[in-house]
């Protein structure tokens, strides 16, 4: 201990960094030199995994006594988890505002509901109104919030100029109004979470996000919103998640590359249309997919297996995706499988088979004479096919009896390798 005792101040600090804030702070005990050093922490992380009532309420005596003592003059990350009754909003704002106040660059707050109140509606009086300062807050590049936070933006007193990851959810929103003019107050943002799960989420949203690369847009079932319209030149990746009927527009996606499509609504072809330049496309959708549409540049497709109209799905995103590389089919997370309609085989032979596809994986596979016989079409019909790969948690069906269904089969490509896991 002595040897690092000598080392200057600085050193000391970056090696604090590298261990949790509270075996850092409890470093305090070792001596005068150590009683004030972890105050110097610019990476500050308080987010028990488990925490009791008492020492939910030690650390927010902690936090009250210490945080606004704190001597870093910049705080490269804020970090904190609370969902106690202890941990009250008046707390939680003040922290905040003290971390801006050190010109925080990362901000990831959790405030969930506690847990003896979750039976009940949520009470507005107990979200945390979030501080003006971090509206203007100049060296903020990440924002992440999630649980009981009240958004309410002056038009007048919102400039996020350097904030480029944001991820807003389950907040509350003043108006409808707030969330786009959040956005439009950040010209740098490139990577936008937002899950609408409260009834105080915007009931439409407009968003013309220039700058923006990434969008991850979940809609629960419990949250009515009308619709919402997105406009984003720049995006590469896009996800969406509507377990509602909602109206949908994208608008301006040229430099699309994935998408994430998990929806149940009918409004698949204002929704398609902006996608078909995508490279990587995995989709769950009630609705069919239009004939018509062509995705041109798809290489990497993966087929959600959960509706029943599955097999007639992928026929058509087989024809229209003349370049597909690598066919995945499975269940999306938290996805329940539902037996398939029987398989048609398509009056032509998709151009995909013939000239591009090299992989086939299917996960989650059972022994369904429709699942079999798409199998054993893509390897008839596959000239270019390197490997399929077949895994399956089917109970009472040994593995082998299923492979010999499929390795007798006849294969278009004599390099195909036949996997069964």
């Amino acid at each position: 201990m002595d040897r690092i005792s000598n080392l200057p101040d600085e050193l000391l600090v970056k090696i604090l960094v590298f261990v949790p804030t509270k075996v850092a702070v409890s470093t305090s005990i070792l001596s005068k030199r150590w009683k004030y050093l972890w105050m110097w922490l610019p990476k500050l992380d308080y987010s028990p995994r488990i925490c009791s009532v008492s020492e939910c309420h030690k650390l927010r005596r902690f936090l009250d006594r210490n945080l606004p003592l704190h001597r870093a003059p910049i705080i490269e990350s804020f970090r904190l988890r609370v969902g106690c009754s202890c941990f009250k909003p008046a707390n939680i704002n003040m922290w905040i505002s003290t971390a801006v106040s050190h010109c925080v660059r990362e901000l990831e707050i959790v405030y969930e509901s506690d847990p003896a109140q979750m039976l009940y509606e949520p009470d507005p009086a107990q979200s945390v109104v979030l501080p003006s300062n971090l509206y203007t807050c100049k060296s903020l590049v990440i924002l992440k919030l999630d649980g009981r936070f009240l958004l309410d933006v002056n038009p007048n007193m919102v400039s996020l100029p350097t904030l480029k990851t944001l991820k807003l959810q389950g907040l509350r929103y003043l108006s409808d109004h707030t969330l786009p003019l959040l956005l439009s107050k950040c010209p740098v943002l490139e990577d936008l979470v937002l899950d609408l799960r409260v009834d105080d989420s915007p009931r439409y949203l407009i968003a013309i996000v220039p700058s923006l690369q990434s969008l991850s847009l979940s809609i629960r079932y419990d949250h009515r919103i009308d619709g919402f319209v997105l406009g984003a030149p720049a995006l590469k990746y896009f996800k969406l998640m509507d377990y509602r009927q909602h109206y949908c527009l994208l608008e301006n996606m040229p430099n699309l590359i994935e998408a994430y499509i998990d929806v149940d609504g009918p409004y698949m072809k204002n929704l398609i249309g902006p996608l078909t330049s995508v490279k990587r496309l995995s989709i769950c959708s009630k609705a069919m997919l239009d004939e018509g549409f062509v995705f041109n540049q798809l290489e990497h497709l993966e087929l959600c297996t959960c509706m029943e109209h599955s097999s007639n799905q992928l026929v058509r995103l087989l024809n229209a995706s003349s370049n597909l590389k690598k066919l995945d089919i499975s269940l999306m997370p938290g996805h329940l499988p539902q037996r398939m309609d029987g398989w048609n085989e398509p009056t032509t032979v998709p151009e995909c088979l013939l000239s591009s596809l090299q992989t086939l994986n299917w996960s989650e596979y059972t022994r369904e004479p429709q699942k079999r016989d798409i199998v054993v079409y893509v390897l008839k019909h596959a000239l270019h096919l390197k490997t399929a790969t077949i895994k399956s948690s089917a109970f009472g069906v040994p593995k082998s009896e299923m492979l010999k269904e499929l390795e007798f089969s006849s294969r278009a490509s004599a390099a195909c390798q036949l996997m069964f896991e």
